[in-house]
């Protein structure tokens, strides 16, 4: 007996912004885990499960505007969470988007190392530029979240040494095969939060407020 083949899919055709958010997702999902120089079109056309001239088609800058695009997905996840209701204490509202960045570094392991430590082929100053972004949006909802609309010099570089921290502490805890558990990488990073302004706090004023008001919302 003749083995008979499988029936083929119904075909839907999709919107163009739908269609575009296809094939972001699937772009995304090879970034997770493999660096962006190591993707090309062939791969994102087989994981989307459509033709190569369709991507071009979408993307006509090919690779580089793909992955731009990509990244600027991305960029917008990450930036939602920091974007955390200002209701409760503070350090609590600090751990619950830390959990949510760091659910975003386990999911795209590989794509966030190599996003970060740079070296890519596909690494521009516009990709660069994204990433600041993401960075400055991160310290801009912790002032807002400390009520600080005018953080003098000291405070606001020690609020981005804080954020890089976090992201070397990601990095380094992707290279420990995700070690320690990442509940207690989070709270270190909390309490490593209150250390970097209690010690800022001797120099400055504003955060010596600061410091003051963390203490009684605890």
């Amino acid at each position: 007996m003749t083995p008979q083949a499988a029936p083929t899919p119904a075909y839907r055709r999709l919107s163009v912004e739908e269609r575009r958010v296809q094939l972001l997702d699937a772009a995304l999902a090879l970034f997770a885990h493999r660096p962006p120089d190591e993707v090309s079109l062939d791969d994102v056309a087989e994981q989307a499960g459509v033709s190569r001239p369709l991507v071009y088609r979408y993307f006509p800058g090919g690779k580089q505007q793909l992955y731009e695009a990509a990244l600027r997905s991305a960029a917008d996840e990450l930036r939602l969470c920091f974007d955390e209701p200002r209701e409760g204490p503070l350090l609590t509202r600090l751990t619950r988007a830390l959990d949510r960045y760091l659910a975003f570094v386990d999911g795209h392991d590989t794509g966030f190392s190599a996003l970060l430590r740079g070296g890519s082929v596909v690494e521009t100053s516009r990709t660069s530029a994204i990433v600041d972004g993401v960075r400055r949006a991160a310290a801009e909802h912790i002032m807002s979240h400390l009520g600080v609309t005018e953080p003098g010099p000291r405070l606001g570089m020690t609020v981005r040494m804080w954020i890089t921290a976090v992201e070397a502490a990601s990095l380094i805890w992707l290279d420990e095969e995700k070690q320690p558990p990442v509940e207690e990488l989070r709270d270190w990073l909390v309490e490593q939060f209150v250390a970097v302004l209690s010690v800022t706090a001797r120099r400055d004023a504003q955060t010596a407020e600061l410091v003051e008001a963390l203490v009684g919302d605890v």
